[in-house]
């Protein structure tokens, strides 16, 4: 009966374990957009040595910081290798990349639609990404 019971409890803890996951972090000086119409891509943020093969993305949190007040049109998108989705703010969370390998690097990338210098120019000073992986 104790063993049933001891080898019950493993069971539990052994699929808590593998359920639970882990995460990582990564930051990074951003890119610097200068004219309208072209899209610049940051430096990639990856994680560090020892994810678990087959650990998948569950969410990713972001945040970037410019050294200006955001110029009216920039939109910025955060993608993987595989796929971008568009950030509706300097910072949030998102599942949009949910299923994905949580050891794919990602950056963000950004544009402001038109033609023409962008003065001054929209520079991204920090960038940190979180990816909860599972």
């Amino acid at each position: 009966m104790k063993s049933a019971i001891s080898l019950t409890l493993l069971m539990i803890f052994s699929c808590s374990a593998s359920a639970a996951g882990g995460s990582w972090s990564a930051d990074s000086t951003g890119a610097t957009l200068s004219h309208k119409g072209v899209s610049v891509t940051s430096r990639a943020l990856r994680p560090m040595e020892g994810i678990p093969a087959g650990a998948t993305i569950q969410d990713v949190v972001w945040r970037y910081q410019l050294l200006n007040p955001a110029p009216a049109g920039l939109v910025v998108q955060l993608c993987s290798p595989l796929r971008c989705f568009w950030l509706d703010s300097a910072n949030g969370q998102s599942s949009a990349l949910q299923g994905e390998s949580a050891a794919s690097p990602l950056s963000m990338t950004l544009q402001i639609p038109g033609k023409g210098v962008i003065y001054p120019p929209v520079r991204v000073v920090s960038q940190q990404v979180i990816v909860n992986y599972r």
